[in-house]
């Protein structure tokens, strides 16, 4: 580390040209991205994939690029010949839409009339269109006219996406602002951390970019990289400005005091970092891509930090030198005339507030231990009654005008007729029209409507329901409830292993369920077939890595097993608030009965990265102590005390980030940003400053211990259960 970082130094201005180049370059792709960005739960390889596959190529049924256009009649409008105006001006829409075709009108309950615009454009392309869809639309005197379906949604969220990070960003700098100011006075030190957040967050979004050229990139990935990337680079830059503070005291020269920085503070952000990256890396594994996206935006978050911290901040560190990080005179002079000024870090590390805390929880070890880890089991055990569902309409801000008109329409033909399940017919190499099958799509549709879940079928013999060929039928089944919602996740399970099998279709007859709730339960039953290999995956990967940071075999399984528990905690958590409603009325969130199904899989994928940054930084100090006097209650004491206040800081960044996103109104992202910011809070003050001491009291010795046979394995000096000395000297710092 120390011979890169040199190199770093020696060519600083051409990197920090580079530097400039990404902001730039990332600026510019930050102002495009959001028009390739879009939310799709297609499942790869499942049946409701099969189905909708099909639907596409036989029957020119693409729903993803499919407007829904709604006319509701107000009382009293005339209605003598209002069928042909507004047949002719949903026609004349549609030629708004490149290859765009109009459906003819259905009449719903209430005066509301509906038909739909299809076209052969994929999500991202069709939102596109969506005002010159409505510029197009005429309505009639009388007549409130609607453009919805899932373009034209996307397209009305879009804004107040942007509206929302624009909240969660006027929370999350104002504190970042003032927690710099605290910890490095009134000091140019705090406009480091802001420099390093906007290079990582644009590389970032040019990054993402270019990916959604090629691949189908969330709607929410610019939320979660621009929140979640400020509190890791600002958290990261923060902890090596204030280390390099410390190492200038130490004596030496400028470039000198860097090296030692980036060996010891540096380096525990790399590490920390990668944990980071890979937890969210493996989710690029799980084959549903609206996770895959989610990883691959969450993915290149620590990854351009990694960059940031190994290049950009030695560069600006050496920029700024020891007055541009030192504290302003103007500090000095305010509390000359008695006006209080923020500044936490105390000199003394013997006998500071961390210090002695670590030292009365190293005297009660136990008491402590139980204490901390029965809040962190009470927090997990509402978790047993967490329920999933793979995303709801009710979930996002009902006043957009495409929202609105989805709730007329939903009114009228009820919430399960916005989103039916498809049953596909394929006669292979025979036909639908035969006897036999058509028999059995008799005893499939008897058997459908004694089902309590289904409001109505439609099928037939026209083109909506069988294709040219004969070889494909389809029959839709409109259901009572929302695609997402528990009743409709049970009646998949009832047709797709009771009602379907029980109709007796002929051999080389496959029949399979699309539609809204089959892909549902694909996408809930896909993810978390995958989801228990990633988290062996990132337990295992989790530990090796800090074996080799930490040098010792206990220290990284307390570690996970802690983070186990915080997550577990944040699980709960999310149960309490939006499903229970407690504390509805003082944070103003949502009260869901079920929480979107990628939370829980994106939150263990990010947290056990993220809590595990505190555990580096905490531990790493701890390790620096115990090499040099060998005395654990000591090493322990000091660690705390040289990283407590930083730690604390540094989260409070973290969650005051992640409350952006409960600034927001999307239930899915306040989900997200309340699991998170749970978590964070929970891990720097039950975690790490209870739990840890704790249990680093009572190991004892055995906390650093290597033995040489996994030092060799691991490339790293073994550190044996070697007496503590006679004589102890200072921890050089």
């Amino acid at each position: 580390m120390a011979r890169w970082t040199r190199l770093v130094l020696r060519f600083r201005w051409p990197i920090l040209a580079f530097w400039l180049a990404v902001i730039v370059a990332g600026g510019y792709a930050t102002t495009r991205v959001g028009a390739l960005l879009s939310n799709t739960f297609n499942v790869p390889g499942t049946d409701s994939e099969r189905v909708r596959t099909v639907l596409q190529d036989r029957f020119g049924d693409r729903s993803d690029g499919e407007f829904l256009v709604v006319y509701r009649l107000r009382p009293g409008a005339g209605r003598a010949g209002i069928t042909l105006e507004l047949e002719r001006s949903i026609r004349d829409a549609a030629r708004a839409v490149p290859g765009g075709t109009a459906t003819a009108l259905r009449l719903a309950p209430g005066g509301v009339m509906y038909g739909s615009i299809l076209t052969r454009l994929d999500l991202a392309q069709a939102k596109g269109y969506t005002d010159d869809l409505r510029r197009r639309l005429r309505a009639q005197p009388g007549v409130d006219a609607y453009i919805t379906g899932q373009p034209a949604i996307e397209h009305d969220l879009d804004p107040i996406l942007s509206h929302d990070l624009a909240k969660g960003e006027a929370i999350a700098l104002p504190v970042a602002l003032l927690v710099l100011l605290a910890v490095f006075g009134l000091s140019f030190a705090a406009t480091i951390p802001f420099l390093f957040a906007g290079a990582s967050i644009t590389a970032t979004l040019g990054l993402v970019y270019v990916v959604a050229h090629w691949l189908t990139m969330a709607t929410y990935v610019t939320n979660l990289v621009q929140l979640i990337g400020l509190g890791i680079a600002v958290d990261y830059s923060l902890l090596i400005v204030y280390r390099f503070r410390e190492e200038l005291a130490r004596g030496g020269t400028k470039d000198q005091a860097i090296a030692r920085t980036m060996a010891t503070a540096g380096r525990a952000v790399i590490f920390s970092g990668g944990i980071v990256a890979i937890g969210l890396a493996l989710l690029l594994f799980i084959p549903v891509p609206f996770i895959r996206s989610m990883g691959v935006g969450g993915f290149l978050i620590p990854l351009m930090s990694i960059a940031a911290a190994a290049t950009l901040q030695p560069a600006l560190l050496s920029v700024y030198g020891s007055r541009g990080v030192a504290r302003a005179h103007v500090a000095a002079r305010v509390r000359r005339k008695g006006l209080p000024l923020p500044h936490l870090a105390g000199p003394d590390v013997e006998h500071g507030f961390w210090a002695r805390l670590a030292q009365s929880i190293m005297r009660r070890p136990t008491a402590f231990l139980v204490g901390g880890a029965a809040l962190l089991v009470a927090a997990a055990v509402p978790l047993v009654a967490l329920q999933l569902t793979p995303g709801s309409a009710q979930g996002i801000p009902q006043t957009p005008s495409a929202v609105r008109g989805l709730n007329v329409l939903r009114a009228a033909v009820g919430p399960g007729a916005l989103s039916p399940t498809q049953v596909l017919v394929d006669a292979g190499e025979g036909s639908v029209r035969r006897h036999e099958v058509e028999g059995a799509v008799a005893r499939l549709i008897r058997r459908l409507r004694l089902d309590p879940e289904v409001a109505y079928i439609q099928s037939g013999p026209g083109p909506r329901f069988a294709d040219s060929t004969a070889r494909y039928e389809q029959v839709i089944v409109a259901g009572r409830h929302e695609y997402g919602d528990e009743p409709a996740q049970r009646f998949v399970s009832r047709l797709r292993h009771d009602i379907i099998p029980g109709a007796r279709f002929p051999a080389g007859v496959r029949v399979l369920a699309g539609g809204g709730p089959p892909q549902g339960v694909d996408f809930l039953d896909r993810s978390y077939a995958t989801f228990p290999w990633l988290v062996v995956a990132v337990l295992v990967l989790t530990y090796l890595l800090l074996l080799r940071a930490f040098r010792s075999v206990v220290l990284p399984l307390k570690a996970v097993i802690l983070n186990l528990l915080s997550v577990g905690a944040a699980y709960g958590m999310l149960v309490v608030v939006f499903r229970w409603g407690v504390g509805k009325s003082l944070a103003g969130l949502y009260t869901f009965p079920q929480i979107e199904g990628w939370i829980p899989i994106f939150l263990f994928a990010m947290l056990f990265g993220l809590s595990m940054d505190y555990e580096v930084f905490l531990v790493s100090r701890m390790r620096e102590t115990w090499d040099a006097v060998h005395d654990n209650v000591r090493a322990v004491s000091y660690g705390l005390e040289r990283t407590g206040l930083i730690v604390t800081a540094a989260a409070l960044i973290m969650v005051a980030a992640f409350c952006g996103f409960l600034a927001g109104s999307i239930v899915g992202l306040q989900q997200f940003g309340f699991g998170l910011a749970v978590a964070i809070f929970v891990d720097v003050t039950i975690v790490r400053a209870l739990l840890v001491p704790a249990l680093m009291a009572l190991f004892g010795r055995w906390n650093w211990w290597l033995p040489d046979r996994v030092a060799r394995l691991i490339r790293a000096a073994p550190s044996p259960l070697a007496e503590p000395q006679a004589a102890m000297r200072p921890a050089a710092e």
